[in-house]
């Protein structure tokens, strides 16, 4: 008995050694299996923005401004390769006044690890950080003068005139009971986002203000809805429980779904996911002339049809056959049982667009494009036809004087970015006269196709050879690695509700960003040579910056 127990012990040591020998062996087999990274190298001294100052700007290439220190971004070999091929034709320019009192804004935050160290995704969300912490979107501003304010908050006034400087409302079915006076503390975001507004842009760089917005258009009670009149497609004028309103366009195909090459631009739907981008690009741009614009999952039933006020919208729902909610509303063109917007089943995708002031507060003007399309299928304009057209243009006011073309450049850049030939007008705030920006609204047909990329919309560019060096930078900018305008773009539009759903732009829209940008660098750089003889940079490139040297 005793013999037997004791070789039963002995059994079971020998399992348990064998068992131990297994798993070390096990655990150093997973080891091996993992890839060795590199451990990361300390980080460069900091480069202080003084030191732009002295970059020198050349024909041949361009360090600094438009480009970070090579050491500064940890890059593979090929991307090496295209830094120091990368150029810009460009003359010098001193930049001084770019540094800060203190001048320690360093170039350090804006390391982005790639290749195996970071999540492309992530290396992404550094590249826009980086592109957003760039002296290029950081230059010192004056402070605004009075007049240049679109709106302005009415001075304390006496107790008893009380009622003249502060907003009471508890009357209204729906709305939130509100206070408002002067302390921006007390006002929502989008009455912040109007108060903000200045004669040079709708929101500053640095603007706190526009999380909380953006955070507020998707998820903020909707109280009521409208038809919004006018125009070819449907589109509704939503209002929230806080007193803002914003501008719906709903859901018409999917994000990967080209636009019919035998239609014309005039005959495209609007895209709801275009209006987004269109923010977004525009924002990376460094223009801030759209207002923001959010993607939301609307309920159709809850949101719309329980609480519109319209009654000839209520009239146009229906059920479709396979059980989802649907509605067309009254326009031009489509809104028809034929071209319905459904909810699968009452769940709507949407954008939602911040309203601008009303008119009744900030009147607006509107002005027809210069370059406007025909909107006929057989008829030319002029400006398709005379190779000097822009002559023409530069002696008809307000282009004759001012910054007017250059404002009309900038927006023309834009839409051929995003392929959108819809731009037959625009608006200005007529509080600030011609000497102000231009309003890029109504983007719903940008993004239609990505295969083709449109160059008629490049032909204010290519007949007037002017653009600005702050904007022609910003473009030379997004085509380096480190800030290419894919990838930014990818990462801003990720921080949208929608990309849950679906990326809002399929991977060859962002491609031709790519694509065209190049197109538009090239077509400058045309222009440069085409005026060599007279002055070259200095004739084509605008000196926007001239203040800051």
């Amino acid at each position: 008995m005793t013999w037997c127990m004791r070789r039963r012990s002995g059994t079971i040591c020998l399992s348990l050694a064998f068992i131990t020998i297994f798993l070390h062996l096990l655990l150093a087999l997973v080891t091996l299996s993992f890839p060795h990274l590199p451990c990361d190298s300390p980080l460069p001294p900091k480069t202080h923005v003084r030191d732009l100052a002295h970059t020198s700007y050349t024909s041949v290439g361009v360090r600094g401004l438009a480009e970070p220190p090579t050491d500064t971004v940890q890059r593979d070999s090929s991307n090496q390769d295209g830094e120091r091929e990368a150029k810009i034709n460009v003359q010098r320019l001193p930049y001084k006044h770019l540094i800060s009192k203190g001048g320690k804004h360093g170039l350090n935050n804006n390391t982005v690890r790639v290749g195996n160290q970071t999540e492309p995704w992530e290396s992404d969300l550094l590249k826009l950080k980086a592109l957003f912490d760039h002296p290029l979107y950081n230059m010192p501003r004056p402070a605004v003068p009075e007049d240049d304010w679109l709106m302005k908050v009415k001075p304390k006034v006496k107790p008893i005139e009380r009622s003249s400087q502060m907003w009471e409302s508890d009357t209204q079915d729906g709305y939130d009971d509100v206070q408002w006076n002067s302390s921006s503390s007390s006002q929502p975001p989008w009455l912040r986002f109007h108060l903000g507004i200045t004669r040079w842009e709708l929101y500053p760089h640095r603007d706190p203000n526009m999380e909380l917005l953006t955070q507020q258009l998707p998820t903020h009670r909707i109280v009521s809805t409208m038809q919004k009149s006018g125009g070819t497609q449907l589109k509704l004028i939503v209002s929230f429980s806080n007193y803002g309103q914003a501008l719906l366009k709903p859901k018409k195909q999917e994000r990967d779904e080209e636009t019919n090459y035998n239609l014309y631009y005039f005959s495209d739907f609007e895209r709801h996911n275009a209006e987004i981008a269109a923010f977004h690009l525009d924002r990376i741009l460094g223009y801030r002339r759209i207002p923001p614009a959010v993607g939301r999952l609307v309920d159709v039933v809850k949101e719309i049809k329980d609480v519109t006020t319209d009654r000839k919208l209520a009239k146009t729902f229906f059920n479709s056959p396979v059980g989802n909610v649907c509605f067309f509303g009254q326009c031009s063109y489509y809104c028809s049982t034929e071209h319905a917007v459904c909810g699968n089943p009452w769940d709507l995708e949407a954008s939602l667009a911040v309203m601008l002031p009303d008119i009744s507060l900030a009147k607006r003007r509107s002005w027809r494009s210069p370059w406007r399309r025909s909107y006929s299928r057989s008829k030319l304009t002029k400006w398709e036809t005379d190779p000097d057209y822009c002559a023409t243009v530069k002696k008809t006011p307000p282009y004759d004087k001012g910054t007017r073309l250059l404002d009309f450049i900038d927006l023309v850049i834009l839409d051929f970015l995003m392929s959108n030939m819809d731009r037959h007008h625009y608006e200005t705030f007529e509080k600030f006269g011609n000497n102000t920006f231009l309003l890029h609204l109504d983007n719903g047909r940008a993004f239609g196709r990505h295969s083709k990329d449109e160059s008629s919309i490049l032909a204010p560019l290519q007949q007037c050879c002017k653009v600005r060096r702050s904007t022609w930078l910003r473009l030379h900018l997004l085509s380096l690695p480190q800030y290419h305008i894919s990838d930014v773009m990818r990462a801003s539009l990720s921080q949208d509700p929608l990309h849950k759903v679906a990326p809002l732009l399929s991977e060859p829209h962002l491609a031709a960003l790519s694509r065209r940008l190049k197109t538009v660098l090239e077509t400058v750089s045309r222009c440069q040579e085409q005026h060599k003889d007279g002055g070259g940079a200095e004739d084509v490139i605008y000196d926007d910056l001239v203040d800051l040297k």
